[in-house]
C-alpha cells in the first residue's frame, strides 16, 4: 500500500534547500566567488524562514508536532535500529537531525550576513563594517564554526538515508524525496488553497532573491565602500607616484611605512625620486592620514596586524599578509608578459587604483593566453 506523504511543495523545498547549499559549500573558499556565496546564502535563509513556517502550517508529517522529538523514542528506535517502528514520516533519529540543521542553518545564515557586512562592508549589514571591523575576524571564525557543524549534519543525513535504504528498500524512504510516495499504510497528504499559494510565494521568493542578488547591482551584495578619486582628493600624490608605478591606495600601508617611504624618496627602491620639500609633505601627510589606521577595508586591517612585527616593511608586496594571500600563486605569473613583476598590481586588480580591492574584480591573466 502506497502513501503520499511529501507534498509537492515539500519536495521542491527539500531540492532547492540541497542545492543551495552545495553551491554555497562549493564556493565558500573561492574570494573570487564570495558574491555568489553571500546571493546563496541569501536564498537558503528565505528557504529556512520557509521551511519554519510550514513546520507549522504545512500538512502532515512536514509539520514538527509530526515530528517525534521525544528522547524515550529517540532510544527506542536506536536500540531496534534493524526491526524499528515504521514512521510515515521522519524517524526520531531523523527528525532530530532535521531540527538541529535548520537551527544550524539559519545561525550559519545570520554570522555569515553578519561577516559579510563587518568583514567586507557589503550587504544589508554592510554598515556595521566601520563600528565593528577590528572583530571581523571573530564573526568570521564563528560562521565557519557553524559551517563545519553543518556538514557534520549533512553528512549525518546521507549516512541516514544510505542506512535506511539497506536495511528497509520496501518502504522507499529514498525514492519518496523524489515522488513523494512511500509504501506504508498510513494516511495521504493534501494541501489547501492556502499552503499552495503560500509554498509558492516563498519558494519563488528564494529563487528570485538569488536571481535579483547575483545579476543585479542590489543592496543584497552591494558594497558600502565607495569609489575613489585620488586625483581629485590629491592630485600631486597622482602625478608624483602613479607616473612610475602603480597607483597604491594609502590604506595598503601603516603610518609608519608610509613615513619611512617618503622621508627616504632619494634611495626609493633602488632610485632617486626625490621631490620639493612642499610636495613631499604634502603627500607624506596624505597618506599618513588616509594610512591602513584609519580604513575599515578587509586589506587594511589584515596587513596592519601583520606588520605588528615588520613596521620597517615599505614596500606592500613585502607585507606578511600580501605573500599569505599570493602564495598560492605560480611565481611564473609574475614574471610573465602580462603582469612582468610583483607590484604591479593592477595588472590583476583593476580597481585598487580607485581604491578598493574587490574579490569580484579579481582577475589574473592567464600566461601566454
Amino acid at each position: 500500500m502506497k502513501a503520499y506523504v511529501w507534498s509537492l511543495p515539500t519536495r521542491v523545498f527539500h531540492m532547492m534547500f540541497a542545492a543551495f547549499i552545495a553551491a554555497a559549500i562549493l564556493s565558500g573558499d573561492e574570494d573570487s566567488l564570495l558574491n555568489i556565496h553571500a546571493s546563496l546564502g541569501y536564498a537558503i535563509g528565505v528557504l529556512v524562514v520557509y521551511r519554519i513556517v510550514w513546520g507549522f502550517a504545512g500538512p502532515r508529517y512536514s509539520r514538527f508536532s509530526d515530528f517525534p522529538l521525544s528522547l524515550k523514542e529517540l532510544k527506542e528506535f536506536m536500540l531496534n535500529i534493524f526491526d524499528h517502528k515504521k514512521y510515515a514520516g521522519h524517524n526520531p533519529a531523523a527528525s532530530f537531525v532535521m531540527v538541529t540543521m535548520l537551527i544550524v542553518v539559519f545561525l550559519t545564515v545570520a554570522t555569515g550576513i553578519l561577516a559579510y557586512g563587518i568583514q567586507e562592508g557589503r550587504g544589508i549589514l554592510g554598515f556595521l563594517n566601520s563600528p565593528y571591523f577590528k572583530e571581523m575576524k571573530l564573526f568570521k571564525e564563528i560562521h565557519e564554526f557553524f559551517s563545519t557543524f553543518l556538514m557534520i549534519l549533512i553528512a549525518a543525513h546521507l549516512g541516514g538515508v544510505a542506512f535506511d535504504r539497506l536495511i528497509d528498500k520496501k518502504t522507499d524512504t529514498l525514492g519518496s524525496i523524489v515522488n513523494g510516495h512511500k509504501n506504508i499504510d498510513a494516511p495521504s497528504v493534501t494541501l489547501n488553497l492556502f499552503q499552495k499559494l503560500f509554498s509558492f510565494f516563498a519558494l519563488t521568493l528564494a529563487a528570485g532573491v538569488l536571481f535579483y542578488s547575483l545579476f543585479f547591482n542590489s543592496v543584497l551584495t552591494k558594497s558600502t565602500h565607495k569609489e575613489i578619486s585620488y586625483e581629485k582628493e590629491h592630485s600631486a600624490f597622482v602625478a608624483e607616484c602613479a607616473s612610475c608605478h602603480t597607483l597604491y591606495p594609502p590604506h595598503l600601508l601603516s603610518r609608519a611605512s608610509w613615513e619611512k617611504v617618503m622621508n627616504s624618496l632619494d634611495d626609493h627602491f633602488g632610485d632617486d625620486a626625490s621631490l620639493d620639500e612642499q610636495t613631499r609633505v604634502s603627500i607624506r601627510d596624505y597618506l599618513m592620514k588616509n594610512s591602513a589606521e584609519s580604513s575599515t577595508k578587509e586589506s587594511a586591517f589584515y596587513i596592519l596586524n601583520s606588520l605588528k612585527k615588520s613596521e620597517d616593511i615599505i614596500a606592500v608586496t613585502q607585507t606578511p599578509y600580501w605573500k599569505h594571500r599570493h602564495k598560492s600563486i605560480d611565481k611564473n605569473i609574475f614574471s610573465s608578459k602580462e603582469i612582468k613583476s610583483k607590484a604591479n598590481c593592477k595588472a590583476c586588480h583593476s580597481d585598487i587604483e580607485r581604491g578598493l580591492i574587490e574579490d569580484s574584480n579579481i582577475k589574473i591573466p592567464k600566461i601566454g593566453v
